[in-house]
C-alpha cells in the first residue's frame, strides 16, 4: 500500500501527477473538469479496500505540469492517462469517471479498449450536440467558480444547501485548481468534445452513475449514455446533485464496488 505522489512522463515531455492506494486489482479515477485528485478523498479510502487505486491530475491542474501552448483534448488526456498506467507497470485497469473525467473515460475506452476493464461513467454526458445542455445559469457559475461568488455558486450545484454547509472542507476541494488560463483549456476541452458515435464501440461493462437532481449535468445524459453504450447499467440516485459521489456516499461507492466485483479483470 502506497501513498507517495509520483510523476509520469508523456511522449510530449509533460508531467502527469499521481498517487496510489491499496491493494487489488487496478482501479483509475479520473477528476472533473479543473479539479484536482483532491476531489477523491474520503471515496478514494473506501474504493481503496478493494482496489489499488490510482489518482491522477490532468495536465493543467493540481501537480501536473502547465503547458499552455496547445489546446487540450479529452483524447490527450486519455493518452497521458496511458503514460500513469505504463509508468506502474498497469496492462489493463477498472475506470470511474467522474464529470468531465467521465468524458475522458469514455475517450480511453474507445482509443485503448484493452487497457480497460470496467468502466463507471459518473455525472457525465456524451457531449455534442445530442448532449442535454444545461441552464445558462450553471454555465455562469462554471465561469466564476474561482471568485467568493462562485464558490457558492458551485456548492449548490454540486451539493444539497445543508450538506454544503456542514462538509465545507469538501466544497473546496470541487473548486477549480490551475492558472486561468488552464482552466479554461479544460472548459474548451470538454466543451468541443463529442463522444456520440464513440459510445456504441464501447465494449467494457459499463456502470452509469447520476445524481437525480443534477443540474450541472443533467440526469437526461445519463440515460443517453445507458441507452448509447452496450450493455451499460444505470443507476440514478434520488435527491443527489452533481456532487453525488461525496453526498451520496457511501450507498453511492457501494454500487460502484459491487459491479466492478461482478467484472473481475481477466488473469
Amino acid at each position: 500500500m502506497s501513498d507517495a505522489v509520483k510523476y509520469a512522463t508523456t511522449a510530449d515531455g509533460t508531467r502527469i501527477r499521481y498517487d496510489v492506494l491499496g491493494e487489488g486489482e487496478p482501479l483509475l479515477l479520473f477528476n472533473g473538469q479543473a479539479l484536482d485528485i483532491e476531489m477523491w478523498d474520503g471515496v478514494r479510502e473506501e474504493l481503496a479496500r478493494a482496489h489499488r487505486v490510482v489518482r491522477m491530475d490532468f495536465r493543467g491542474t493540481g501537480g501536473s505540469d502547465v503547458p499552455l501552448e496547445d489546446p487540450y483534448t479529452l483524447e490527450l488526456f486519455a493518452h497521458d492517462a496511458l503514460a500513469v498506467l505504463d509508468d506502474l507497470g498497469i496492462t489493463r485497469a477498472h475506470v470511474y469517471g467522474f464529470s468531465m473525467g467521465g468524458k475522458v473515460a469514455q475517450a480511453l475506452a474507445h482509443a485503448a479498449p484493452e487497457r480497460v476493464g470496467s468502466l463507471v461513467l459518473g455525472a457525465t454526458a456524451p457531449g455534442g450536440e445530442n448532449e442535454v445542455p444545461r441552464a445558462h445559469s450553471s454555465t455562469v457559475a462554471l465561469r466564476k467558480a474561482a471568485t467568493d461568488e462562485g464558490r457558492d455558486l458551485i456548492a449548490e450545484l454540486f451539493y444539497t444547501p445543508e450538506w454544503a454547509s456542514g462538509n465545507p472542507d469538501q466544497v473546496t476541494r470541487i473548486l477549480p485548481r490551475g492558472p486561468l488560463r488552464a482552466l479554461r483549456l479544460h472548459f474548451a476541452a470538454s466543451t468541443d468534445h463529442d463522444g456520440w458515435d464513440l459510445l456504441p464501440h464501447i465494449w467494457s461493462p459499463t456502470l452509469v452513475v447520476h445524481g437525480e437532481d443534477d443540474q450541472l449535468t443533467p440526469v437526461g445524459n445519463a440515460e443517453l449514455l445507458a441507452t448509447r453504450v452496450p450493455g451499460a447499467e444505470l443507476l440514478v440516485l434520488p435527491g443527489l446533485r452533481h456532487g453525488y459521489l461525496h453526498e451520496g456516499h457511501p450507498k453511492a461507492t457501494e454500487a460502484v464496488l459491487d459491479f466492478l466485483a461482478r467484472y473481475p479483470l481477466p488473469a
